[in-house]
């Protein structure tokens, strides 16, 4: 990542901040999260550039664990230190996070018509934000024509390989294509890139965290642990095995909460819909979840559990991985392969795109204006994301009102 203004002493303030802010405003989905992202970090604040962010999301696409929430704490990991990437996640994190916490005290409900405009709206305008990252990121990281083939392919295998490693897949064939068939001469040299800070033997103790996690609670679960303890091994297994997008996650839990016996169908589906129209991470419905599974000795604590275990894994094995991964970019042949990654990445966010615009979002030509009139303001009129995703939800409300 480039070196522009990344010392100053109240960095770890200015993290926090920057990502509190988000993490109010950033509705949609972890697709539209990195939309977000690239407008704050890249075009705004310019704390790196867009092939730094594209090779951060390139890397957390093939990592497991919630892609969003881990670039954003590897730009406050660049940015301040340690501590900068922890005030990146809980700036992030706190407020869908407590707003999950109150819903399941029973402090907040999205029942109704007034709810379900609010999503739809939220919805609508998720659509404008992904468009505009899509096009922003196509010009610079598909400037040719090989590399705007392998994220046309890239979006195709997407498309048609029915698994969560569908994204995984499309990044390694990016990689591979651009490196085996594209012009590794012709590409500009490497960025300078800021030392993240994570010694090898850090990044070792990490990966041995991870697996130490990974296998010795449901060992001591299977001989009687603590309900707390397996409680953190459901939400811990569940966030190790998530490719693809916070939605992934789901079923997962489902399988560990819902087969259990500790949640009936009715509360996970309830706490899914309030998930939806929450800002921020969608990992953060383990707030929830937490709360009111049966192991947990308190709400609170329960909550908290499920939060650090869920999260806990895509941190480990991104900390595991960013030495390696900052070293290698600087290799002629390994920027080959970036390049043809970060090109499937754009192939990525356009089938995101397409599966918002042909999913049911847009459901009428109401829906289609608002899209486009969103669209513009980010694009055109530049304006703050903040304005046009409530502009969109106001318009939706109002277009219910009239009908």
């Amino acid at each position: 990542m480039t070196t522009q203004t990344l010392d100053r002493p109240n960095s770890v303030g200015a993290v926090f901040g920057a990502f509190l802010v988000l993490g109010l405003t950033s509705f949609g989905g972890p697709i539209a999260h990195l939309g977000y992202f690239r407008r704050a970090f890249v075009e705004k604040r310019r704390w790196l550039d867009d092939a730094s962010y594209a090779d951060l999301v390139a890397l957390c696409q093939f990592l497991p664990g919630p892609t969003s929430s881990q670039v954003g704490f590897a730009i406050g990991l660049a940015r301040a230190g340690p501590l900068g990437a922890l005030a990146a996640f809980s700036g992030f994190t706190l407020p869908s996070a407590l707003l999950m916490f109150a819903a399941a005290l029973g402090a907040a409900s999205i029942e109704g018509p007034f709810g379900a405009a609010l999503l739809h709206g939220l919805k609508l305008a998720a659509v404008a934000v992904v468009a505009d990252a899509v096009l922003g990121m196509a010009r610079t990281l598909t400037p040719d024509p090989p590399r705007r083939v392998i994220a046309l392919l890239a979006a195709a295998i997407v498309l048609l390989v029915a698994s969560a490693f569908a994204q995984v897949l499309a990044i390694a064939f990016g990689a591979l294509a651009y490196r085996l068939l594209g012009h590794p001469a012709a590409l500009p040299p490497a960025t300078p890139t800021r030392d993240v800070g994570i010694h090898p033997r850090a990044a070792f103790v990490a990966l041995a965290l991870f697996a130490a996690l990974a296998i010795v609670p449901p060992l001591l679960a299977a001989n009687g642990g603590h309900p707390l303890l397996d409680l953190f091994d459901a939400f811990f297994r569940s966030g190790s095995l998530v490719f693809g997008g916070g939605h992934v996650v789901l079923p997962l839990l489902e399988a560990e909460l819902v087969a259990s016996g500790w949640l009936d169908m009715s509360t996970f589906l309830a706490g899914y819909g309030a998930a939806q129209v929450m800002p921020g991470p969608l990992f953060t419905v383990a707030a929830f979840l937490g709360a009111l599974s049966a192991p947990a000795s308190s709400p609170a604590v329960g909550a908290a559990v499920a939060l650090a275990a869920i999260f806990l894994p895509g941190f480990l094995l991104l900390l595991a991985a960013l030495p390696a991964w900052t070293r290698l970019r600087a290799s002629p042949a390994a920027r080959a392969a970036l390049a043809g990654a970060n090109a499937a990445v754009v192939g990525l966010l356009a089938d995101a795109l397409v599966g918002l615009v042909f999913g049911g979002t847009i459901a009428s030509l109401a829906d289609g204006l608002i899209v486009a009139l969103a669209f513009a303001a980010l694009h055109v009129a530049r304006l703050p994301p903040l304005l046009v995703v409530a502009a969109s939800a106001g318009a939706v409300l109002v277009a219910q009102f009239i009908a």
